[in-house]
């Protein structure tokens, strides 16, 4: 009963960590982290993100124009367009070192300390990703209130305000916090082994078989 309820934490752990690596892709592309609403001009939106400012008119449509430098840009984007890229490739890595570290995983099933301890770092990868995350995201919209709240800018001067990239990437943050910390936590409540060295396996290879090109030998 432990080893299943073990081998479900895995996976939903797994589970939240894809959903949250794959918001964070999104949130890194989408130039959505400030929207900009015109009271002149309602039918004219503007949105702005980590690689491009777009425009959005009723007519027109949509108008995208890329930065032309990198360090032309506020601090808090340029250290947000790095902090993102690791947190992306932290999380690929934490995922991909978690697939080898579940129980029910056929690639070194006879080395549990070893698959344990690989879970463990998938965890910690994974839960560095989503701070990764909510670092930058935070800090953007913390100069966004910052920036709206100024009294020292005249009141007809627009303001930027929270768009949906910042919503996406705090979801995804902290579902790969969570699903780090459930990785760590089932890879942490593994049976100790026993002193034989082979009572952990066969309790696995009991509760989770697999398929060996072998008969087995009737009981008399």
């Amino acid at each position: 009963m432990a080893f299943a309820f073990r081998v479900v934490m895995q996976f939903v752990g797994l589970l939240l960590s894809l959903l949250g690596w794959v918001l964070s892709i999104f949130t890194t592309y989408l130039p959505h982290w400030k929207n900009l609403n015109l009271d002149l001009n309602e039918m004219e939106n503007w949105t702005l993100g980590l690689w491009q400012a777009c425009v959005i008119q009723e007519e027109v449509g949509r108008q995208c124009k890329d930065f032309d430098s990198f360090l032309a840009l506020p601090a808090e984007l340029r250290v947000s367009r790095v902090l993102m890229f690791l947190s992306n490739g932290l999380g690929f890595l934490g995922l991909l070192v978690s697939g080898f570290g579940l129980d029910c995983s056929r690639i070194g099933e006879r080395q549990q300390e070893l698959k344990k301890q690989l879970l463990i770092l998938g965890g910690i990868l994974l839960w560095t990703s989503g701070l990764a995350v909510l670092v930058p995201v935070s800090w953007v919209a913390h100069v966004t209130v910052q920036e709206f709240w100024d009294e020292t800018i005249p009141e007809i001067v627009p303001r930027w305000e929270f768009g949906e990239a910042l919503f996406l990437g705090w979801f995804g943050g902290f579902s790969l916090l969570l699903g780090g910390c459930l990785l760590i936590w089932a890879a942490c409540s593994a049976h100790a082994p026993l002193a034989s060295g082979h009572g952990s396996v066969a309790e696995t290879e009991t509760q989770c078989p697999y398929p060996e090109n072998r008969t087995a030998v009737p009981k008399v």
